[in-house]
């Protein structure tokens, strides 16, 4: 039955989507596609910048995961003379490319501000902030005390390996041993997120967010794999510590499902697989379970432009994280692609971009220079 519907669903958005022909001499018809790979030279870190042409010379650029240029040929002929306001139709023609189409619609978007001479939250209806709290992830040796220099004030701890499926109590004692470190470390005033990156069986889940009760984590992030939700669901009846779901869910039904279980306190969509329009209809079945979302966030700078634009437009957001390379050469390949002041953060919080669009000036050079 669950396939049937799905099926009668699929039908009905493509009538939809294809409803929308060519747009006849409109200044924002998107007239070309071109794609960046690029590998950020320590880390390894991997992204795909996408520049979009429309027909008045506008330019606009998105992000996403690695992508084909097979991908990028598809995409151009599905896009070629759409209007760059069309976002929303270009999303449903390209559910085939699920990668690409998110840096598509990030780059639409960006062509309308820039057509609009507003930065895109205010096409998006207006800033909900006037500044967006940020999240480090701490990477390799020093990370806590880099990221402390940085200007950050809330954290993301990796959750250390388990050795082995239902490590028990001496593997929930080393986390509490870590957690109490980095505490110790950061100070009082700091604020944690526990990246479980879904390492951990459910047993062990629970164990630690009981365990860690005390350290009043903003939240436990991904404990353990969604595939049973009355694992998850158990885990938020019995522990206190709010808690993360969503970065490797792709589909609108997957997070309606975390929120009807009522396992999840904060929804964490992957920027780079849904970009902002689906982000924000994610947010939107989130506020009316009052749940908080705080998209997930990996990829290079143009995606940070991105999510501080779609953290000011929503209502419920929380926080949002900011990638933060170990090595003085990523963070230099990110500053030269799309700004220094871009990525900076101040006590805590990053500026929001004030000029037209994603409010950046992209250094194509860069790109260039960088291609993987």
């Amino acid at each position: 039955m669950a396939n049937a519907q799905l099926l009668r669903r699929g039908r009905l958005q493509s009538t939809v989507a294809f409803q929308s022909g060519p747009a006849v001499n409109d200044p924002l018809a998107i007239t070309d596609i071109k794609a960046w790979p690029l590998r950020e030279p320590v880390s390894g870190r991997r992204y795909t910048v996408v520049r979009l042409t429309a027909r008045n010379g506008s330019k606009g650029y998105g992000e996403c995961l690695e992508t084909t240029a097979a991908d990028v040929d598809t995409g151009k002929k599905v896009i070629a003379g759409m209007a760059a306001s069309a976002y929303e139709i270009a999303w449903l023609r390209l559910a085939s490319l699920p990668r690409l189409r998110a840096a598509i619609n990030v780059a639409m978007l960006d062509i309308l501000g820039r057509y609009a001479n507003a930065p895109l939250y205010q096409v998006l209806g207006g800033p909900t902030r006037n500044k967006c709290r940020a999240l480090a992830p701490i990477e390799g040796a020093g990370g806590l005390e880099r990221a402390q220099s940085a200007g950050h004030r809330a954290f993301s701890v990796p959750l250390p390996d388990p050795e082995w499926r239902n490590a028990g109590k001496a593997y929930v004692q080393k986390v509490a041993g870590l957690m109490n470190m980095v505490r110790r470390a950061a100070g009082e005033s700091a604020d944690f997120v526990l990246d479980g990156g879904g390492k951990l069986v459910p047993g062990d889940a629970q164990s630690i967010a009981a365990e860690l009760e005390r350290f009043h984590l903003l939240f436990f992030d991904e404990p353990c794999p969604t595939t049973t939700l009355g694992a998850a669901r158990k885990i938020a009846d019995e522990n206190v510590a709010p808690l993360g779901f969503g970065r490797w869910l792709s589909a609108p039904p997957e997070f309606q499902n975390l929120l009807r279980d009522e396992c999840v306190d904060v929804l964490r969509p992957d920027l780079a697989l849904h970009g902002i329009s689906s982000i924000r209809r994610i947010a939107v079945q989130a506020e009316v379970s009052y749940v908080a979302v705080a998209p997930y966030h990996n990829g290079g700078p143009i995606s940070t432009a991105a999510a501080l634009h779609l953290a000011a437009s929503l209502p419920n957001f929380v926080i949002q994280q900011v990638p933060l390379p170990a090595d003085q050469r990523d963070r230099d390949m990110r500053a030269t692609i799309a700004g220094a002041e871009l990525e900076k953060v101040t006590q805590g919080f990053a500026q929001l971009p004030t000029g037209p669009g994603l409010g950046i000036t992209v250094n194509e050079s860069a790109l260039e220079k960088y291609a993987a």
